[in-house]
């Protein structure tokens, strides 16, 4: 079985700049939820899509997840009262330094959710899940620096929700058998990165791919997502992107640990 996850980031009427392309406007976001449920798909939950695969539980016969990055405030204003609607479950990561609060550095990029919000988001059905502390890019972090990001973003979470998140979601989609592996030890019981793919079982738990949710994806576009169709064809400039810009991520790292190396 394939599975689309979706990845949303913010959901504005009139975002700015740093988060324009990759906003939805509130008008999109309703339809798109009613696209899912006229197609009969069942919107799940991170955990319960995890689980059922290492369980080998069933699944809906159609499941989609909905997924929500960072935590912006337009995720309580305008997706919730929709996703309530259709009784659809989501989950939302959250970069703990950006919400509004006690933890807040002040670096978030639009509008974000503040604790109460979350709070309510999670009594609502929404499954928060970590999204790192700082939202740095964790693969080109030090491992004392990359612990420090996953526990940090778990501790917050779980002191102000009362419950330990379970899953998680890479930063900018980027990841390393490295990073993986201390996600894993931290605590985190599966996690999501981009790929612009569909999700499936062989990937495993912790390099499960999702796919972007633009602002400029049309309605044809997005039923081709929810029905896995031509998924490689619509993301092939992202992923050529992808595959070029990872090479060169790789020779600065390499670079930056032959550097600490001689020192």
């Amino acid at each position: 079985m394939t599975v689309p996850i979706l990845m949303y980031h913010a959901i504005a009427t009139d975002p700015n700049e740093a988060t324009r392309e990759l906003s939805v406007s509130p008008e999109a976001f309703a339809w798109q939820m009613e696209i899912i449920s006229h197609l009969g798909a069942t919107p799940i939950t991170t955990a319960r899509l995890a689980a059922s695969w290492r369980e080998g539980r069933p699944l809906p016969e159609r499941p989609v997840l909905v997924t929500f990055d960072d935590g912006y405030e337009g995720v309580h204003r305008h997706a919730l009262p929709v996703l309530a609607k259709h009784g659809f479950p989501s989950t939302l990561f959250v970069s703990t330094a950006w919400l509004r609060g006690p933890h807040d550095n002040g670096r978030a990029l639009d509008a974000m959710l503040d604790w109460g919000q979350v709070r309510e988001l999670a009594a609502e059905g929404v499954e928060i899940g970590g999204h790192s502390h700082t939202h740095p890019q964790l693969d080109q972090l030090d491992d004392e620096s990359l612990r420090r990001e996953l526990i940090l973003c778990k501790e917050i979470v779980s002191d102000e929700l009362g419950t330990v998140p379970a899953s998680f979601a890479y930063p900018y989609g980027y990841s390393s058998r490295r990073v993986r592996r201390m996600v894993r030890e931290t605590g985190y019981a599966q996690a999501l990165a981009v790929g612009n793919g569909l999700a499936r079982r062989r990937q495993g738990p912790y390099a499960l791919l999702r796919v972007t949710v633009r602002r400029g994806t049309g309605a044809e576009e997005f039923q081709r997502l929810i029905e896995g169709r031509a998924v490689a064809r619509t993301f092939a400039r992202d992923r050529a992107f992808t595959k070029g810009y990872a090479m060169v991520r790789r020779a600065r790292q390499l670079r930056r640990k032959a550097t600490r190396s001689r020192v």
